[in-house]
């Protein structure tokens, strides 16, 4: 079960990673195999879970 809380988009995992730009979180997607699966794909785009995300930046020296 995925707390809603931790749902995060693209501009999201950017903005608290520093990245200048959202469109970083999908060259991260393309360029990195172990980067995080996206949980849901919307209408407006996708969502992922921060601690995974948060996790993988730790592990990849991004936080």
């Amino acid at each position: 079960m995925v707390d809603a809380d931790d749902l995060v988009s693209a501009s999201e995992i950017a903005t608290r990673l520093g990245a200048k730009r959202p469109g970083v979180v999908h060259d991260w997607r393309r360029r990195h195999p172990d980067f995080p699966q996206p949980i849901a794909r919307l209408a407006l785009g996708y969502v992922w879970s921060w601690p995974d995300v948060e996790a993988w930046a730790r592990a990849t020296g991004r936080r």
